[in-house]
């Protein structure tokens, strides 16, 4: 080898060693880039609900937290409609980044069963992050009326079949399966009248043209502390933290009852595992602080996180008991 070719391999030695050094300092930072920052931009919430109701605000309290912690911005989309086709339909059809959310309830396991061709699968189209809160269902009668207690209205549903008139909002929707449920499981017969929303149902039980209605604590929770209406039973296994002095269906002698509704974030099918767990690492914080625990327990809701498997688990099981609710009940599907 010449000593210019010497030279040139020097040249191309040192070149080469730079280069080297160049890439082992930048490895790193492409490594830190990798890590994942989320969120990247602003995130929207999907509720399938309208503005105002207890899923609504609870999505909206939940919303503000998680932009305070995660150092974004989170907002609420509300798309309401039938069976939350549309909304559901929006989220999977989203990039599967995080960015898009859904706001899951007790409803869309309902929906699985009461919608012959519904055009998705909550199941495996949705990947789960966390419970948000649980509620229980409130059992209510005219403040003038005879039944002091739901024993009593049981007793006179057996006297007289079907003559006592129990309302609640539209064929299909939680409350009225939990009337259809409240039937089979107690063994009494009575005539289900459904509204198109809990406004008529509340003027029609403090007009007396209803025995009992079923809704939400949130719903009737005015009325109640102005006495206007009388709580007789709640719907949950045991007696709810936001209503300690209403006592269960169960404490009246319908054993097996068990209704407790509830609301869940989920992303699309998907969505990274790290992006899920640092969702529901911040919701476990944020459901656990005491100011949101309050502010949910004034609308009648337990705020309460759980991991994916577990919220998981409650909709496939809701998924099965529903249905059962629904074939007893001879519900045609929609």
């Amino acid at each position: 080898m010449t000593f210019p070719d010497c030279a040139a391999f020097r040249i191309l030695v040192r070149v080469s060693l730079a280069a080297l050094v160049l890439l082992g300092l930048a490895f790193p930072q492409r490594q830190a880039g990798a890590e994942t920052k989320y969120p990247s931009k602003a995130v929207r919430i999907v509720v399938p609900f309208a503005p105002g109701g207890v899923a609504d605000i609870t999505a909206r309290v939940i919303a503000e937290k998680l932009g305070g912690k995660l150092a974004g911005r989170f907002y609420i989309e509300n798309q309401p409609g039938a069976g939350g086709i549309a909304a559901a339909r929006t989220v999977i059809s989203s990039p599967p980044d995080g960015h898009t959310l859904a706001l899951l309830s007790n409803g869309t396991a309902i929906s699985v069963s009461l919608f012959s061709r519904l055009p998705y699968d909550p199941l495996k189209d949705f990947a789960p992050i966390s419970s948000l809160g649980f509620f229980d269902f409130v059992f209510a009668t005219n403040s003038d009326s005879e039944f002091r207690t739901l024993a009593d209205f049981i007793a006179a549903a057996r006297q007289k079949p079907g003559t006592l008139n129990v309302g609640t909002i539209n064929i299909g929707s939680t409350q009225n399966l939990s009337a259809e449920l409240f039937k089979t499981t107690a063994g009494i017969d009575f005539t289900i009248v459904p509204y198109r929303g809990t406004p008529e149902v509340l003027v029609s039980t403090m007009q007396g043209n209803l025995a009992l209605m079923i809704d939400s604590y949130s719903s009737m929770k005015g009325n109640l502390a102005e006495g206007k209406i009388r709580a007789l039973a709640s719907s949950g296994p045991v007696r709810s933290e936001s209503t300690p002095d209403i006592p269960t269906l169960r404490e009246a002698g319908v054993a097996d009852y068990d209704v407790v509704s509830w609301n869940a974030l989920f992303a699309p099918a998907g969505t990274p595992p790290e992006i899920v767990k640092i969702l529901n690492q911040a919701l476990r914080e944020i459901l656990a602080e005491a100011d949101v625990k309050r502010r949910l327990l004034e609308l009648g809701i337990e705020a309460r996180a759980s991991t994916p498997e577990e919220i998981s688990a409650r909709l496939k099981s809701d998924i099965d008991k529903w249905r059962t609710v629904i074939e007893k009940a001879g519900i045609q599907k929609q």
